[in-house]
């Protein structure tokens, strides 16, 4: 592939922006995954910090101005089970602890699932 080809060849990226909703005390915090076409990384997350900052206006809420991104491993559009985003976090903690610290501390709003 010649260099002029491969500057025009985009990628797709999953860009992490956080936000906490209104300004009130106990005002949740929104992770938000947004998907992005770019030509780099630095494209990705200047698209997704325009649109943070704009959803942000639009709802009342308040970017906090972390974005994360990752380039997904996809030679195409995004299908089926294709891995869209990946943090790595160092810790000391052991694995119930872990999950109890991050993903579940009761305060999270989120819904679950029941199959029928």
């Amino acid at each position: 592939m010649e260099a002029a080809d491969m500057a025009d060849e985009k990628s797709w990226y999953a860009v992490r922006c956080v936000f906490q909703w209104d300004a009130g005390e106990d005002a949740p915090y929104e992770e938000r995954l947004t998907l992005w076409q770019a030509a780099s990384m630095g494209e990705a997350i200047a698209r997704a910090e325009g649109e943070a900052q704009t959803y942000a206006e639009e709802n009342g809420h308040r970017y906090l101005e972390l974005a994360q991104c990752y380039r997904l491993a996809t030679a195409g559009r995004p299908g089926d089970g294709d891995e869209v985003f990946s943090l790595l976090r160092d810790s000391p903690l052991g694995e119930e602890a872990y999950l109890d610290h991050y993903f579940d501390t009761g305060r999270e709003h989120q819904a679950t699932t029941t199959d029928e």
